[in-house]
């Protein structure tokens, strides 16, 4: 058997079975041992090792002149030789009735287009939070709304090398790794329905590529950062939504993705408080509103009757994004980042929010995770404990943000002398 596979020609023949396809070997190139007992019935080799049974036929009346077709009927160990000689009769069948599978197929399997391919697969996530639907609509639209219009076949291995690049560059490390996980997702689920289609993700990492190894980033003292970040917001962040949405992260340590989409129905400045229904860990959050959330409140409302109505129901509008609100904060990033002198990033207000809490003003931990709205699955004895407030988090969620106060203001010369 080795000597004939070893010929890499399309002129082997013997009788398919499993014993005699199991044995089939690859060799540099594709190739093809044709069954001896039915004829245009096959099963191709691929260097790969995968083995696919196939049919080839001439379609229409042309004879020896019409051109060969051939059809894939199934996959070895998926589909048995027996199994696979039968699906070709029946192909072979309907080639002598006057049709022509090869062309139905070419017809029904048309590449969608990225664009396409991306909505079915996020549409297909019923399952899914819906911070992370709006993530994978943020990578869509923003990290590859360029190629959005592009078949599915016509996006490759340098394309997505340099992709890569491009988004890391304008966007971050974290975002470039979100872009092509998400882009590596979509084309699977593809790959499985179009044979021949290539992941160009997996390509990529084939030859080398490598996503950004993560890393957790640690902060200095609040007592050092909150000064500087303080400093490099008022001073880098001209757009003043933008800028009050950093500052709304400063002082409640929310995500950025819980904080982007807050409505103006969720807000209640009567009551002092509000509501955010999507979060990352499942479970709607509501804090209370306090003196420096509602000055940033309400520079908000009174701006919002500026704003077109189509964007007065979000607390953080843009008109130049799809959704409405503003999505994409990690430009100003560097220019915080030159102008304090220390590293910024978003998060880092979150950690920052919770030292304050737990380190300076010695809060309890159970009470800072709910402030966060961070998940406590491992603490038993804290999941029996009735959970927290709104009214009891109002007095620590106050002293957390004079707290940072004090510190972006510095220590008092005149309490220190």
């Amino acid at each position: 058997m080795t000597d004939h596979t070893a010929k890499r020609t399309a002129k082997v023949k013997l009788t398919l079975t499993k014993r005699t396809v199991d044995a089939l070997e690859p060799a540099e190139r594709p190739w093809i041992a044709w069954d001896d007992r039915l004829t245009g019935f096959g099963c191709r080799v691929q260097p790969s090792g995968v083995k696919s049974f196939i049919v080839n036929y001439r379609a229409g009346d042309g004879g020896r002149k019409a051109p060969n077709k051939r059809v894939v009927v199934g996959r070895h160990g998926r589909v048995t030789p027996d199994r696979a000689r039968k699906l070709a009769q029946e192909v072979l069948g309907r080639v002598a009735g006057g049709d022509d599978p090869a062309g139905e197929r070419a017809d029904a399997r048309a590449l969608p287009t990225l664009g396409e391919a991306c909505d079915e697969y996020i549409g297909s996530g019923h399952d899914r939070a819906a911070e992370t639907q709006r993530s994978y609509r943020r990578y869509s639209d923003l990290y590859l709304g360029d190629w959005r219009a592009r078949p599915l076949d016509a996006i490759g291995r340098r394309d997505v090398e340099e992709r890569f690049r491009l988004v890391t560059e304008r966007h971050g490390r974290v975002p470039a790794n979100q872009a092509l996980s998400f882009l590596r997702s979509v084309y699977r689920r593809f790959c499985v329905d179009h044979e021949g289609l290539r992941n160009p993700v997996e390509m990529w990492l084939a030859a080398g590529g490598r996503y950004h190894a993560k890393t957790r980033k640690r902060i200095s003292s609040p007592a050092e950062v909150l000064p500087r970040w303080r400093a490099g917001i008022d001073a880098a962040v001209v757009n003043p939504v933008h800028r009050d949405l950093l500052l709304y992260g400063l002082y409640t340590g929310m995500r950025k993705g819980e904080i982007i989409g807050l409505r103006w129905d969720r807000v209640d400045l009567g009551a002092g408080l509000f509501r955010v229904e999507e979060t990352k860990s499942g479970v709607p959050l509501e804090l209370p509103v306090t003196r420096q959330l509602g000055d940033i409140l309400a520079r908000r409302r009174a701006n919002s009757d500026a704003m077109q109505e189509a964007f007065r129901d979000w607390v953080f509008p843009s008109p130049s994004s799809r959704s409405g609100h503003v999505e994409e904060l990690h430009p100003h990033y560097a220019r915080i980042t030159g102008i304090g002198g220390v590293k910024f990033w978003f998060h880092g207000l979150r950690n920052a929010f919770i030292t304050v809490a737990e380190r300076e003003l010695m809060l309890p931990r159970s009470l800072t995770k709910r402030l966060v709205n961070h998940a406590r699955p491992s603490d038993v004895t804290e999941g029996y404990a009735a959970d927290w407030t709104v009214a009891q988090l109002r007095e620590p969620a106050q002293r957390i943000a004079d707290r940072i106060d004090e510190l972006i203001e510095g220590p008092d010369p005149s309490r220190a002398a």
